[in-house]
């Protein structure tokens, strides 16, 4: 069984990631750590236990509360207003929990080359758990990190992707750390289009977690519609948890690569080091892409699971 801890900034493709990984047998989620990135850190904290009340999966894991930062960006515009759509869900949030980074900390230092670190949000929890642990990257078995982007445009600049121009130091941060990395990039994100019919299509009256993530999607159709003129929602965030519950789905290639943390116009940008006649060691394997059935295949396994 993969052994993971998700960090994440629960908008509505996070909660189909959370949902897969919490409701697939193979993976056991030790811990679910918020981060500020599509919504505020007081908000993120509050919708990770949103997702465990609604999703009531069979494994609880622990939670962590995300550090108080503040990013010039988020995504309510494609989200909703606090992040799952268009609903406010009450839930009941547990008072002194840990903060996400000495959570995954102390996940790490119980279970040593066993856990992967899924990121699906800004890097600044993983930045800062490395700084609280410095042998973080020697302990853990590999990070797996939505961000950056290869050659497609970007999504918050030219050519920065969110979670990278949220934070560029601590993306620079991780890419050096010398930790097993794969980065799955802006490229591979947008290939997981799923049209409305698919998405509305999840049965009303069988899982709780069907029915919540039907309840969630609609809004980020019509966002998705409104802000791109695309019909369907993108389910960037499962690609992290494809990346360990079904890694043959995902191409990738070593690559040397680095973040620029300033500039104008530049901040965030990946940057590929693709000179052949120099000799660079590869940082990270790179994801070139996805095959969108075997990812199809993948959610409808599990979500099967729940019917």
């Amino acid at each position: 069984m993969e052994k993971i801890a998700l960090v994440c900034d629960p908008g509505i493709d996070g909660a189909f990631a959370v949902a897969l990984a919490l409701h697939d047998p193979d993976v056991d989620v030790l811990g679910l750590a918020a981060t500020a990135g599509n919504v505020s850190a007081e908000q993120a904290t509050n919708n990770i236990h949103v997702l465990i009340e609604q999703l009531d999966p069979p494994r609880w894991p622990r939670l962590g509360a995300a550090p108080a930062v503040n990013y010039d960006r988020d995504g309510t515009h494609l989200h909703g207003p606090h992040g799952l759509g268009g609903s406010d869900f009450p839930c009941a949030v547990k008072h002194h929990l840990a903060a996400s980074e000495k959570l995954l900390v102390d996940l790490v230092r119980n279970n040593p080359q066993e856990v992967t670190v899924v990121s699906l949000g800004p890097l600044t929890v993983l930045a800062r758990a490395c700084d609280l642990y410095p042998d973080l990257p020697k302990a853990v078995k590999r990070f797996v990190c939505l961000g950056g982007a290869w050659h497609e445009p970007g999504n918050a600049g030219p050519v920065s992707e969110f979670h990278f121009h949220c934070d560029p130091l601590s993306a620079r941060q991780i890419v050096q750390c010398g930790a097993p990395l794969t980065l799955i990039p802006l490229d591979v994100m947008r290939k997981v289009l799923f049209s409305p019919s698919d998405l509305l299509g999840l049965p009303v009256d069988s899982s709780k977690a069907c029915r919540f993530l039907r309840q969630i999607v609609p809004f980020g159709i019509a966002a998705t519609s409104n802000l791109y003129g695309i019909e369907g929602f993108h389910l960037k965030d499962v690609l992290g948890v494809i990346a360990v519950a079904a890694p043959a789905a995902l191409t990738t290639k070593h690559m040397r690569m680095d973040v620029e943390t300033r500039g104008e116009l530049t901040r965030g940008m990946s940057v590929f080091d693709q000179r052949h006649w120099v000799q660079n060691v590869p940082n990270v394997d790179l994801a070139v892409d996805a095959d969108t059935r075997a990812v199809r295949a993948y959610i409808e396994r599990i979500l099967k699971l729940k019917e």
